[in-house]
């Protein structure tokens, strides 16, 4: 018989952050139906059907279980990865059947009449940093001088126009292996004769005025609730970008001022979010100025150093918990 009634996590193989909730959910008695979109369609199987106003029905299914469409509670959608199609299969023939699985399987789970951590769509909007310092803006919270360019010369006309140094910060994760090394690139201060080298022109830049720190915040908010912990960094790398050296990291359980913890759900609520991952910079003076938001940032580093109950939190909201 189908699973039923139960909450549908969409994660990769290896994630200790799904594995933190679906092991809540375990002990709580929450049937879970784990599945990776990698394992369409040679590991994972569907067959659904639409008649008339009741919704898609039908099951997916992998060698060992059965879910029931039309009974899934809830979607956490973590960081699922892409079909795999045969190696046989042409290059242009792979294309066309990507293409056909993004918006059939991935059509067809997004059509699913149930709650979403976070809806996909929204979720994608919302990782444009762009957008995301725009609504923080509008939101009410402090963000910091912000230039957007390919041009050099525009480059140091912003340096040369703040009394800060100049952040570089890449609009997304880069990571990847050189010379057998793992390498990432993180937001780093740059000299002023730095800001206009060449290769700005090659693609669009991030440049920021850096906000003087005391310490920064990562701020998770899970429907409506606030889980904030201070981050005190002891290495010169980490006082930049603290993602750039975890072991140097104390952490501390902290409240928001009541005006930031106002215009975090304001900015929530405008990206149609019911979760957020922010990073928050505070000053000497005790100021809070807006880094970003991840609408699906991980978080189980603060949870383990802080014991903030942040999963339990998630699990509340994917078994239909409207606790605000």
């Amino acid at each position: 018989m189908p699973i039923a009634d139960a909450v549908l996590v969409l994660t990769g193989t290896f994630d200790p952050t799904a594995d933190l909730v679906i092991e809540e959910l375990n002990r709580r008695g929450t049937p879970v139906f784990r599945a990776d979109t990698a394992w369409f369609p040679s590991r994972l199987a569907v067959a659904a059907g639409l008649d008339g106003a009741s919704g898609w029905g039908g099951t997916l299914a992998t060698e060992r279980r059965t879910l029931d469409l039309a009974a899934v509670r809830s979607v956490y959608f973590r960081r699922p990865t892409a079909p795999e199609f045969p190696e046989s299969m042409s290059a242009e023939a792979g294309s066309v059947a990507a293409a056909e699985a993004r918006r059939g399987l991935g059509g067809l789970l997004s059509a699913l009449s149930c709650r979403w951590l976070p809806p996909p769509g929204r979720a994608a909007d919302a990782e444009y940093k762009p957008l995301q310092l725009r609504v923080a803006a509008e939101s009410g919270l402090r963000v910091p001088r912000t230039l957007i360019t390919n041009s050099p010369d525009a480059a140091r006309e912003f340096a040369d126009s703040i009394s800060t140094p100049v952040v570089y910060k890449p609009f997304t994760p880069i990571r990847g292996t050189i010379d057998g090394r793992s390498v990432a690139v993180y937001a780093s201060v740059l000299d002023r004769g730095e800001a206009d080298h060449p290769s700005v022109s090659t693609t669009a830049h991030l440049f920021q005025e850096w906000v003087p720190k005391a310490y920064e915040v990562r701020l998770t908010a899970v429907h409506g609730q606030l889980f904030a912990a201070e981050i005190h960094a002891k290495s010169e790398a980490a006082k930049v970008d603290w993602r750039s050296d975890y072991d140097s990291l104390n952490y501390r359980v902290c409240d928001p001022p009541t005006a930031v913890a106002g215009a975090v759900r304001r900015m929530l609520d405008r990206l149609g979010l019911p979760y957020g991952a922010f990073d928050f910079v505070v000053s000497p003076s005790g100021d809070w100025t807006f880094l970003e938001v991840n609408p699906n940032g991980q978080y189980g580093f603060v949870e383990q150093a802080t014991g903030l109950p942040i999963t339990a939190a998630i699990c509340d909201y994917l078994e239909g918990g409207d606790r605000a």
